[in-house]
This record gives structure tokens, sequence and C-alpha cells, in this order.
């Protein structure tokens, strides 16, 4: 019984489990995998993956990767495929594809204090923050940090 009631406060409190639904995130994560969400109390830092809550008019949380923070410059060249954050081309081993999406925001653009630039890992299947219908992301929003990969089991582990 104390393990159960254990368990139930781990969960409850400092980690959530979420499920990832669709290929935005590809190939980090796949549609399927299910995570282990470390609930924010800190603040979050630029490369770490995030679940949103923030409204939007895709109408669902969202799983990306947070970009810039506020203060930040952020900068996309589509025609070199970089991204760029305070003039730093960022190395971006972990999308799938360049960046060739463009969305509809103007760059170079500043991030607003308390509000983070997030894009998907497969920058051309993907709704982020390239887009005014989602833009910025307020950081009360971020519901938490994936850690851990928990299904499938042959993919446990940790994610980055």
């Amino acid at each position: 019984m104390f393990a159960i009631l254990f368990i139930l406060i781990i969960f409850a409190f400092f980690v959530r489990l979420v499920g990832v639904n669709g290929d935005s995130m590809n190939p980090t994560l796949k549609s399927g995998d299910w995570l282990a969400v470390k609930s924010v109390n800190t603040t979050v830092e630029r490369g770490d993956i995030v679940v949103i809550t923030q409204p939007n008019l895709l109408g669902k949380p969202l799983i990306k990767r947070i970009i810039a923070k506020g203060g930040d410059e952020v900068n996309i060249d589509f025609f070199d495929h970089k991204v760029m954050v305070n003039g730093v081309v960022l190395d971006e081993p972990y999308i799938a594809e360049p960046t060739e999406l463009m969305g509809n925001m103007t760059y170079p653009l500043k991030v607003p204090e308390g509000k983070v630039f997030v894009m998907g890992d497969n920058r051309n299947e993907s709704s982020d923050s390239r887009e005014k219908y989602i833009g910025f992301i307020d950081e009360d929003y971020i519901l938490g940090v994936a850690k851990f990969r928990i299904l499938p089991f042959g993919s446990f582990g940790g994610v980055q």
C-alpha cells in the first residue's frame, strides 16, 4: 500500500506521463511514444523538449524543442537552412532534415521576456513558433520537460 501511495505522489507532483501524437518531433520522438515529463518548477533551457499547454488553433497540447528564450534573437536562413540564436548557428544533429518550412513570421525576431520560441525536430512537418497561430510560448504554459521515453520498451531511455 505504501509503494502505491509513493508512486501516486511521484506522478501527481513530480512526473507526468505524456503520449506523443504526430510526427513533428521525428526522429527524436515517434507517434505512440510515452514520455516521463518532469513538472517545471525551475527555468527551462534552450534545447529542452517540452510539453506545451498554451491554447492554440490546433486545439491540443504540443511537444516541441526550445530554440530560444526571452531576450534572444532568432534568425532563420531558409536558403542555407541555418537556425541562429544571438548570431550563433545552432548545431542540430537531432533534426530530420534541413529547415525549409518558412511559416509566416518575419526574421530576425526577438523573443519577449517570459516567452520561448519552439520548433519541432521534423522541421518541415511541424507547426511551431514559425507560425503566428502558435507563435511565442508563454513559459507559464510549459507543463514540463521530457526526460525519459517509457514506451516502447525497446526505446526506453533519456531523450535529448
